[in-house]
């Protein structure tokens, strides 16, 4: 049963992380409330001269097996779980000698962190709490008397209500404090859980899986105005990108931002900046451009010859530290976000000229070939899946046709696979030295990809006065087999030269007569790249 005010009498804390503890414990003393501690909190508070009992003072046992074992006990769960107005349980306390708790005070063992610092699996099952969250979700079942604070944020918001409330806490924060304890555990067991996942040899899927992760920023909304959105990071070891970087300035990261960064990076970090320069820049997850270069700002201005239509308000990443020249190009035009490794001190300059422009800055890139999993939800459940993680350039690339590909057509079929791995099924990307001049993304039939890539190609040679399309002498990479050869020959008739494609179709055959007749190279990867 609830009541709308509970008075605060007796505190227990026991906490891994001391932000904050001492000047909260000290006011709640101030208060009159006694303090009851566990380990190191305990010492904590006593050698700030605050008056605080022992755990091992309650239940009469003191702490053993290395501090495994200290708050499993009646003493202290009875004190949590008793139901204030209820005649046994305040009768089980008095036959007990048990005293009632109020308010308890808990963050958890660091999991999270020692899993993401890398440390070896012991010290990571030695890091796994089991005392905090037993006492955590105790003192939450039983929100209606006992208020629980797992999160140092909530210290301030704790003590201003028991300042109003004359010493008391309403029904409306303990059960918000509740169900935020509930949300940390359950948080806490799933990086737990999906942790010893990478430990277990298993012949299937997992019986059970669990997703979490803490609040990282609210959003203004998700991907329209009606929506409501937050971000949340995952426990684990990061991936360099959107989720971990710094923010060097520009207006607030919206949800398109979010999940169109995150798209931007992955892509160009499958350019390794020890071999080249790279720029990807993404429109709607989607990219409109991507280039190589000898340097930064020539890739950008590659990459934005292949359509600077879509990179108006875009996405732009890049591979390498963000330098003066690339910056002031980059600025020329509206783009919302720019994601690099690092910047100048010129280039960041350059762009804090443009107060909404958003700078994030990586500290690195994620690596394509790690290992990994995206989740999706769906109506009723969750959709689990490991990273695509193959890398073209790991892949045995088998010529299927009659004529081989020139050297230069391998380094370009490379290049547009790298590419065709970040574009939206069914994906067609057109690439010529080393940059994008034509994509087709997202469509219902492949063939109308390979002539959307193919019209954007020409529309870039419109541009820059040619008569020929910029598709003449490219290559064309296809990310899933062509299933009849009339998307292939939409690339033939474009100009395209050699093709990449995983293979793998029951008219593989005729797709191959198909590119001989052209006169096409075409190698099969055996890898398929779909992105939806």
């Amino acid at each position: 049963m609830s009541h709308d005010q509970v008075r605060v009498a007796r505190a227990l804390l026991s906490v891994s992380d001391k932000t904050g503890l001492v000047d909260f414990a000290r006011a709640l003393h101030a208060r009159g409330i006694e303090l009851v501690s566990t380990g190191g909190t305990h010492r904590a508070l006593t050698e700030a001269g605050l008056p605080v009992r022992e755990v091992a003072d309650l239940t009469g046992f003191p702490e053993m097996m290395d501090g495994r074992v200290k708050t499993l006990h009646p003493a202290v769960h009875g004190g949590l779980l008793a139901i204030r107005d209820n005649p046994e349980h305040q009768a089980a306390l008095a036959a007990h000698g048990i005293g009632a708790i109020d308010l308890l005070v808990v963050n958890l063992y660091p999991f999270e962190a020692t899993i993401a610092a890398g440390k070896p699996y012991d010290d990571c099952v030695e890091n796994i709490d089991i005392g905090g969250p037993a006492m955590i979700r105790a003192a939450a079942k039983n929100h209606g008397d006992v208020a629980v604070v797992t999160d140092v944020s909530d210290y301030a918001a704790v003590l201003a209500a028991l300042e109003a409330g004359g010493g008391s806490l309403s029904t409306a924060l303990r059960r918000s404090l509740a169900q935020k304890a509930y949300a940390r555990t359950a948080a806490y067991d799933a990086a737990i859980a999906n942790w010893l996942v990478q430990h277990v040899e298993a012949a299937g899927p997992a019986p059970f899986r669990a997703v979490g992760g803490s609040l990282g920023q609210t959003l203004r909304y998700g991907e329209n105005p009606h929506q409501s959105a937050a971000f949340y990071r995952a426990p684990g070891t990061p991936r360099a990108g959107v989720a971990t970087a710094r923010q060097f300035q520009g207006k607030e990261l919206s949800f398109n931002n979010f999940n169109d960064t995150d798209a931007a990076y992955e892509c160009v970090a499958e350019f390794d900046p020890a071999r080249t320069a790279a720029v990807a820049i993404i429109k709607h997850a989607n990219p409109c451009g991507v280039a190589e270069g000898a340097d930064l700002l020539q890739a950008y201005e590659r990459a934005l010859a292949c359509d600077p239509t879509s990179a108006f308000g875009g996405i732009v990443a890049l591979n390498r530290t963000l330098d003066a020249e690339a910056a002031r190009k980059i600025v020329e035009i509206f783009t919302e976000v720019i994601i690099a490794p690092d910047a100048t001190e010129e280039a960041r300059a350059i762009v804090g000229a443009k107060k909404n422009l958003r700078l994030l800055l990586a500290d690195g890139l994620p690596d394509p070939r790690a290992a990994g999993e995206t989740v999706r939800t769906l109506s009723g459940g969750l959709l689990i899946q490991g990273r695509d993680s193959a890398v073209v350039d790991d892949m045995a690339l088998n010529v299927v046709t009659k004529r081989q590909p020139s050297e230069a057509e391998y380094a370009d079929l490379r290049f547009a696979y790298r590419v065709a791995k970040h574009v939206k099924s069914n994906a067609i990307v057109y690439a010529r030295g080393g940059a994008t001049v034509g994509i087709g993304a997202g469509q219902m039939s492949r063939v109308d990809s390979s002539r959307i890539a193919a019209w954007k190609a020409q529309e870039g040679a419109e541009r820059l006065g040619l008569t020929e399309s910029l598709a003449k002498g490219a290559v064309v990479a296809s990310d899933a087999f062509f299933p009849f050869a009339d998307g292939l020959l939409a690339a033939a008739e474009a100009g395209a030269t050699a093709v990449i494609q995983p293979g793998g179709s029951m008219r593989d055959a005729e797709v191959i007569a198909a590119a001989d007749a052209a006169g096409l190279a075409m190698v099969f990867t055996g890898v398929r790249h779909f992105r939806h």
